[in-house]
């Protein structure tokens, strides 16, 4: 903390917005960290950090992996005095956890040598940078030890069954190219042995960059993993595992359908591939190929929507499921020898997160988050039907979470006749007449606005009156893969009049203030927060931009080359001349002479998927045309802040960029 003289510091802040002279004449304020670096924003209060900083602290759990041998789990949660989600060991249900790392940086993922549990194999980046890393980790002595080329990135794709081995694969950096750029990226598949990485073994080399997850069958001879085009496409290839030759199986060969396809397990007996498919419908099914003869038998296709993640047992005995239900995941479970739907028992409310069956097959591990608070952890008996609570997430004291209102869903008709639906969450009844509204836009942009915690932002439901809105705009999961596909290409701003016909909707609601809407929005999030800032100025108070998009072109050449070509699939080919000249246009650095209200823009310099250029070059060329605009850039973070200490004091600006253009505070 330190103190400063208040109207000195904001007459010092080269573009603030008014509202200084009213402030006191001294006041405590919260500095930021040295790893923060902040332009145009006026000092925050420690009244304000004191007020807010109780909804900072909600600490849920995430599930890892269940030891091979022992009824106990491995938990991704972040302890008082951490900066980042870390590793821990559940004995037992409601047991105390035992921590196991202790880092700057987030662990990604973990798991157990499978067969013993004689070590732990997890995955972690630094900085923010995702040029993921996978180390060993000894439980005994807490050590953890490289095992990975740190001028590739990697990712653990799966552990064979009758040995220790684990296959992953790997994609150079452009860090680590003639000039910092590549042409052409490969993804390397290795074997290694934990406990001796220095005798790895190629397994392929894979053309480009989109070769992800997958599935190892039980004799260990045959890798399933997806080849990844886009959204809307993806492929399902067999890797010989000794030989390292490969074929396409799904769409079969001669097969033009394109769809999405991702291979999920080998049946045990080796006769079949359950994967997820769009090829027979609109949503994602659950299905099985026959490796015999290419026959496939859909599993699902009663639900009509996305199974949006599965969990199988080792022995095949049950398959769970997750269906995404207008964004709130619902649990399912299949009796894996008649591949029928079987009866659960209830389950503790909330939406599924992550679920994993114990080795055995008996236990499901499975994680639920609500309105009422971040994720937990559980598990489900098969046999008996008993459900477990593994963990139970930390809550600031003071806060009644069960008294947070759940989400209603909201829908509204856009410029072509499409019906859009939304997340809105209103505030408590006690604040009366038209509440201000934060439009909050997901990214991806093929992402969805889930029903779930709202984390920091109950602080605007619950203490601010501020109603929010998540809406879910043409080219989001979840609602079929025709949705998918409508902001492709030269529709990009199809998707952006959504929001448009979102404010016309704001404007007819009595509940809502349609004079008072901030727009925010993360990642593809952000280009929509900055478009909306373009298209709508008039219509909005302010908007804050959080790893944004601010140029198609400058984007597409300077992100990273792994992604380079599976973001030209969705946003167009910028080396094509009408393309570019598309993408130039639309893009909101061109038109930044069209916002003209308050701007707050948060990066992270180490951001390998949208590059910290794509602020500064925003921050610029709005701040040269009079328009007010704050910025925080993080040194020690990359696509978004992880680190609380950053992420709590970009909290406080931007309760402080609210209360001004909402509130008039």
């Amino acid at each position: 903390m330190r103190r400063m003289l208040f109207s000195a510091a904001c007459a010092a802040a080269a573009l603030v917005l008014a509202g200084c002279a009213s402030a006191p004449a001294t006041e405590a304020t919260v500095a930021p960290n040295a790893n923060l670096v902040v332009q145009g924003i006026p000092p925050i209060p420690q009244s304000l950090a004191e007020r807010v900083q109780r909804y900072n602290d909600f600490r849920g759990h995430g599930f890892a992996d269940w030891h091979p041998t022992r009824r106990e789990m491995l938990v991704l949660h972040r302890a008082e005095t951490d900066a980042t989600a870390q590793l821990w060991r559940a004995a037992a249900p409601g047991a105390a956890l035992e921590r196991l790392t202790a880092e700057p940086d987030p662990v990604a993922e973990a798991s157990w040598e499978p067969r013993e549990g004689r070590y732990i194999v997890f995955a972690r980046g630094r900085g923010g940078n995702e040029a993921t890393q996978l180390y060993r980790l000894d439980p005994a002595t807490r050590q953890a030890t490289l095992l990975t080329d740190p001028d590739q990135r990697h990712d653990p794709i799966g552990w064979l069954h009758g040995a220790s081995k684990l296959v992953y694969g790997a994609v150079p950096l452009d860090r680590t190219a003639d000039g910092g750029k590549r042409a052409a990226i490969d993804t390397t598949l290795w074997l290694m042995d934990p406990l001796s990485p220095e005798g790895r073994r190629q397994i392929a080399v894979l053309p480009g960059a989109g070769w992800f997850g997958g599935a190892i069958s039980h004799d260990d001879r045959t890798l399933a993993i997806t080849r990844y085009v886009s959204a809307t496409e993806s492929e399902a290839w067999l890797v010989d595992l000794a030989s390292g030759e490969r074929r396409r199986v799904l769409p079969a060969p001669g097969e033009t359908l394109k769809a999405s396809h991702f291979p999920v397990a080998f049946r045990p007996d080796g006769s079949g591939l359950l994967f997820l498919s769009d090829r027979a419908g609109e949503f994602r099914e659950l299905m099985l190929l026959s490796l015999a003869d290419g026959r496939i038998t859909r599993l699902t296709s009663q639900i009509p929507w996305d199974v949006s993640g599965v969990a199988p047992s080792e022995d095949g005995r049950w398959i769970a499921f997750q269906a995404n239900v207008e964004g709130r995941d619902e649990l399912r479970l299949l009796d894996g020898r008649t591949l029928k739907e079987l009866a659960l028992p209830p389950l503790p409310a909330g939406s599924i997160g992550s679920a994993a069956f114990d080795r055995r097959g008996d236990e499901l591990a499975f994680s639920t988050n609500s309105a009422q608070g971040p994720s937990r952890l559980h598990s489900l008996r098969l046999a008996g039907g008993a459900v477990a609570d593994w963990t139970t997430p930390h809550v600031p004291p003071g806060l009644d979470v069960s008294r947070f209102g759940e989400a209603e869903i909201v829908r509204w008709t856009s410029f072509d006749g499409r019906t859009i639906s939304g997340l809105l969450h209103r505030p408590p009844a006690r604040f009366s007449g038209p509440r201000p509204v934060l439009i909050q836009i997901h990214g991806g942009p093929e992402g969805q606005a889930t029903v779930g915690f709202m984390g920091r932002y109950n602080y605007l439901l619950q203490e601010l009156g501020v109603a929010i809105v998540q809406p879910n705009v043409r080219g989001s999961s979840g609602f079929g893969k025709t949705f998918l596909s409508l902001d492709d290409g030269y529709k990009r701003e199809d998707s952006v009049k959504d929001i448009g016909a979102l404010l016309d909707w704001i404007a007819t609601q009595p509940g809502l203030d349609a004079s008072r809407v901030l727009v925010a929005g993360g990642s593809y999030g952000g280009y929509m927060t900055l478009a909306s800032a373009v298209h709508y100025g008039e219509r909005i108070a302010g908007a804050v931009d959080d790893v944004g998009i601010s140029h198609f072109v400058t984007f597409l050449q300077n992100t990273e080359s792994y992604r380079r070509d599976l973001r030209r699939a969705e946003y167009g080919d910028e080396r094509d001349p009408a393309m570019r000249a598309f993408l130039d246009r639309i893009s909101p650095l061109t038109n930044a002479a069209m916002i003209r209200k308050p701007l707050f823009v948060v990066q992270g310099l180490n951001d390998p998927r949208v590059p910290y250029t794509e602020a500064e070059q925003i921050v610029a060329q709005v701040r040269a045309n009079g328009t007010p605009v704050w910025y925080l850039r993080a040194e020690n973070e990359g696509h978004g802040f992880q680190r609380k200490e950053n992420a709590d004091w970009r909290f406080y600006a931007f309760v402080r960029f609210a209360e001004q253009v909402l509130l008039g505070r």
